[in-house]
């Protein structure tokens, strides 16, 4: 009988909240939902690289109940399909991996799964390709495969593995693993450099029953759990949500630690491109276009006598005179200046922010929603002024205030406005106010983005002075 043609699934992992990119990341819009690099996010970079692969079907991807709508839109915004599965809690990567897993099996019982984080840059995707044909082979036979970069430096920020024999007694790009090693010392480093040990990528393709079988095995709980979760399973519009309760009680951990340090036939795959996690300001000066001083610059910047420095202004103006070797990053409520090479101790900075439970930890001035956005212009005491963006079709949930009133002005498009118990279209240069506690509903009819100016006057202005009737997303 002739063997069917070997699936290969995606599972493209989107969650966590990017804190070394601080301010540009944030927990309710983290780096893999940025264009950090081109002029896709680092989501569609990952959707587009697997688009190209043969044998590939459509991908999974696990992101955040904060996310979801923003994942949603990025994967149609470049024409994709997925099925984006909920992770209601973080549990750490494993837990994440195994609910994909099973809705591979779901698919294909022989199905092998992809996993990539969301947040990679892979400078040659034609080697990338040509890797994971090879990986695919192996993980087809019933090898974990993982993917070690080749490594361009002694770097700090990686975990690193050590080749064993050439798998199959081939020649290399493939080897058996001998160990895994943590993130070392610049000297353990230099010294791994030389024996030619690799990075650790965090990518690995396995057959999906393969990799719950060995969960099952090392970490039943887990494996327990997270089946609880996947079979008590609920639809809600494009997404799917696992259950709560289930989810929740699983250990957390990582693939790493909870399958691929503990099996004895794992595969290694070289990979030999430029690549980055993106974990840190550095990384990003690192795999950019530098200037003939070593600069990057992005947006409005001047620059006299700089060199080696990554400078990126938002909206402001940012004039930088005498500089080596900085990060600059400049956003309308925040700026960092740090050195080059200590950009990993910005979580350091998150981390106190958090302690001080500031909003710059989580939200920008921008503020998305699934049915637009909305962005902070000025505030005082007792009042504050937003721009408010309704997407065409949108619709904002039926909703009052206790604490404050509102006045709404049209600037551009048309709205669809309930004021209590009147209906009522407004357009271009007119208005409506409506009074504290009654309840309202924005909506967009029109094929054009809805804009208005929102004065909020009152003597509590907080995002958690609301009751909501009738909310489409949740939100």
């Amino acid at each position: 009988m002739q063997r069917k043609q070997l699936l290969i699934i995606p599972v493209i992992l989107a969650g966590g909240s990017g804190t070394r990119l601080w301010p540009l990341s944030r927990e309710c819009h983290p780096k893999q939902l940025l264009p950090l690099v081109n002029d896709k996010t680092m989501l569609q970079n990952t959707l587009l690289r697997v688009q190209g692969l043969k044998g590939v079907a459509a991908p999974i991807v696990v992101c955040t109940e904060e996310h979801r709508f923003l994942v949603a839109e990025q994967v149609r915004a470049i024409g994709g399909e997925a099925t984006i599965i909920i992770e209601p809690v973080g549990r750490d990567t494993a837990p994440a991996v195994a609910v994909a897993a099973l809705e591979a099996i779901r698919q294909d019982e022989e199905a092998v799964i992809l996993v990539l984080p969301a947040d990679h840059v892979i400078g040659n995707e034609g080697n990338f390709a040509e890797a994971v044909t090879r990986g695919a082979f192996c993980a087809d036979h019933g090898h974990p495969v993982t993917f070690g970069i080749v490594p361009q430096s002694p770097h700090t920020g990686y975990g690193y593995i050590k080749k064993g024999e050439a798998f199959g007694g081939e020649a290399p790009p493939v080897f058996m693993v001998d160990c895994f090693v943590e993130k070392p010392s610049l000297e353990k480093a230099r010294q791994y450099l030389e024996e030619g040990y690799l990075w650790n990528s965090g990518m690995f393709l396995f057959q999906a029953a393969g990799f719950m079988a060995t969960l099952q095995e090392f970490e039943p709980l887990m494996a327990n759990c997270v089946n609880r979760a996947y079979a008590a399973r609920t639809h809600d519009l494009d997404f799917t949500r696992l259950d709560l309760a289930a989810f929740s009680a699983s250990p957390a951990n990582s693939v790493d630690y909870a399958v691929m340090e503990r099996v004895r036939d794992t595969v290694v795959v070289l990979l030999d491109c430029p690549w980055s996690d993106m974990g840190s300001w550095e990384a990003l000066w690192e795999i950019g276009k530098h200037d003939e001083q070593g600069n990057i610059f992005i947006g409005n910047v001047l620059a006299e006598d700089v060199t080696g420095s990554y400078i990126h202004a938002g909206d402001s103006l940012v004039a930088a005179i005498g500089l080596s070797n900085l990060i600059i990053v400049e956003t309308k409520d925040a700026l960092l200046v740090a050195a080059r090479d200590r950009t990993q101790e910005v979580k350091t900075i998150v981390n106190r922010l958090k302690m001080e439970k500031r909003k710059e930890v989580r939200l920008h001035k921008k503020v998305f929603r699934p049915w637009g956005s909305y962005e902070g212009v000025d505030c005082g005491e007792r009042f504050q002024v937003k721009r408010i963006i309704v997407n065409p079709g949108a619709t904002l949930s039926l909703q009052r205030h206790f604490h404050r009133a509102e006045h709404w002005v049209v600037v551009k498009g048309t709205a669809h406005i309930t004021n209590g118990d009147q209906t009522i279209i407004l357009t271009e240069n007119q208005s409506t106010y409506i009074p504290l506690g009654t309840k309202h509903r924005l909506e967009n009819p029109g094929t054009i983005p809805l804009e208005i100016i929102e004065v909020q006057t009152g003597s509590y202005l907080g995002e958690d002075d609301i009751e909501r009737y009738d909310d489409l997303h949740g939100w």
